[in-house]
Protein backbone atom coordinates (compact mmCIF):
# COMPACT_ATOMS: atom_id res chain seq x y z
CA UNK A 1 0.00 0.00 0.00
CA UNK A 2 1.23 3.48 -0.77
CA UNK A 3 0.73 6.53 1.47
CA UNK A 4 -2.50 7.60 -0.23
CA UNK A 5 -4.05 4.17 0.29
CA UNK A 6 -2.96 4.17 3.92
CA UNK A 7 -4.39 7.65 4.51
CA UNK A 8 -7.71 6.66 2.91
CA UNK A 9 -7.92 3.51 5.03
CA UNK A 10 -6.92 5.47 8.12
CA UNK A 11 -9.76 7.93 7.58
CA UNK A 12 -12.18 5.05 7.05
CA UNK A 13 -11.12 3.34 10.28
CA UNK A 14 -11.36 6.62 12.22
CA UNK A 15 -14.95 7.06 10.98
CA UNK A 16 -15.79 3.50 12.06
CA UNK A 17 -14.24 4.25 15.48
CA UNK A 18 -16.37 7.41 15.89
CA UNK A 19 -19.49 5.53 14.79
CA UNK A 20 -18.85 2.84 17.39
CA UNK A 21 -18.39 5.52 20.03
CA UNK A 22 -21.76 7.03 19.10
CA UNK A 23 -23.42 3.58 19.14
CA UNK A 24 -22.00 2.81 22.59
CA UNK A 25 -23.20 6.17 23.93
CA UNK A 26 -26.67 5.56 22.51
CA UNK A 27 -26.86 2.12 24.10
CA UNK A 28 -25.69 3.47 27.46
CA UNK A 29 -28.41 6.13 27.42
CA UNK A 30 -31.13 3.58 26.79
CA UNK A 31 -33.58 2.50 29.47
CA UNK A 32 -32.13 -1.00 29.76
CA UNK A 33 -28.63 -1.10 28.24
CA UNK A 34 -27.43 -4.46 26.90
CA UNK A 35 -24.13 -4.85 28.74
CA UNK A 36 -22.95 -7.78 26.60
CA UNK A 37 -23.48 -5.84 23.38
CA UNK A 38 -21.77 -2.78 24.86
CA UNK A 39 -18.78 -4.90 25.90
CA UNK A 40 -18.51 -6.36 22.38
CA UNK A 41 -18.66 -2.91 20.82
CA UNK A 42 -15.98 -1.66 23.19
CA UNK A 43 -13.69 -4.55 22.24
CA UNK A 44 -14.30 -3.81 18.58
CA UNK A 45 -13.51 -0.15 19.24
CA UNK A 46 -10.21 -1.16 20.87
CA UNK A 47 -9.30 -3.28 17.85
CA UNK A 48 -9.98 -0.28 15.62
CA UNK A 49 -7.81 1.90 17.85
CA UNK A 50 -4.97 -0.60 17.42
CA UNK A 51 -5.53 -0.59 13.66
CA UNK A 52 -5.40 3.23 13.66
CA UNK A 53 -2.09 3.13 15.52
CA UNK A 54 -0.72 0.58 13.05
CA UNK A 55 -1.71 2.69 10.04
CA UNK A 56 -0.28 5.83 11.61
CA UNK A 57 2.99 3.99 12.23
CA UNK A 58 3.15 3.10 8.55
CA UNK A 59 2.81 6.77 7.61
CA UNK A 60 5.42 8.02 10.08
CA UNK A 61 8.76 6.30 9.55
CA UNK A 62 10.87 5.31 12.52
CA UNK A 63 13.84 7.61 12.80
CA UNK A 64 16.54 6.51 15.17
CA UNK A 65 18.10 9.60 16.70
Amino acid sequence: MDDQDIEARLEQVRIEHRDLDAAIDALLRGANPDQLRIARLKRQKLRLRDRIADLEDRLIPDIIA
